[in-house]
């Protein structure tokens, strides 16, 4: 996939959360106890030596009290629509855009609406690897609905106790409160489209 690192500082996520954190007049402790998660690895994101799954993305955004649309936005954007054409789509079933991964989470996100600014919609072309499951792939974000589709491989959706297996051209559409994490089946590369839904 390239360097990550460096894809991810087109988006410049970490200077974002710096910016609106002083802002905001946080400290890096305050956040800490606003979005559960560690001062040292809040630092290591603003910083940009971490590259943050989008669990943790929207937890930092609810600490902010931001959409998550907030780190995928150019201020000076003022585009009504983003459209992606078929021909923009590599033969991969890429989209030529940074992207957002961790080595802890066997999926890599792309944005579909990057720069659109103030939506409460974020579509995502994800791509999942071949993983055995654990514990640790479940995550949780209150307030949030998420819908995914499917279109290539086969994926195991877990989902509190339950497991669902999915196949391309199958899709769900679930509250993303509840304890859920994803993994592809199988030796091919698994892709879905995600819609990601926050209601604040």
């Amino acid at each position: 996939m390239g360097d990550i690192k460096a894809q991810i500082r087109e988006f410049r996520i970490g200077e974002k959360i710096r910016g609106l954190r002083q802002q905001k007049r946080l400290t890096l402790q305050e956040l800490s106890v606003l979005t559960t998660l560690s001062k040292p690895l809040l630092s290591q994101i603003e910083n940009e030596q971490v590259v943050p799954p989008l669990a943790t993305l929207l937890k930092i955004a609810k600490g902010l009290k931001v959409g998550i649309h907030f780190f995928f936005e150019d201020e000076g954007n003022r585009q009504k629509y983003i459209l992606t054409r078929r021909e923009e789509v590599k033969e991969d079933g890429t989209v030529p855009r940074p992207a957002i991964n961790s080595a802890s989470r066997p999926y890599v996100y792309h944005s579909l609406a990057q720069g659109l600014r103030h939506k409460h919609m974020e579509p995502f072309l994800v791509e999942f690897e071949e993983r055995e499951w654990d514990e640790k792939l479940f995550f949780k974000h209150e307030g949030d609905e998420e819908f995914l589709y499917v279109t290539e491989g086969e994926l195991d959706f877990h989902y509190n106790s339950e497991i669902i297996r999915m196949h391309a051209g199958d899709s769900i559409y679930y509250d993303s409160s509840q304890p859920h994490g994803w993994v592809a089946i199988g030796k091919e590369k698994a892709k879905a489209v995600a819609v990601l839904y926050s209601k604040e």
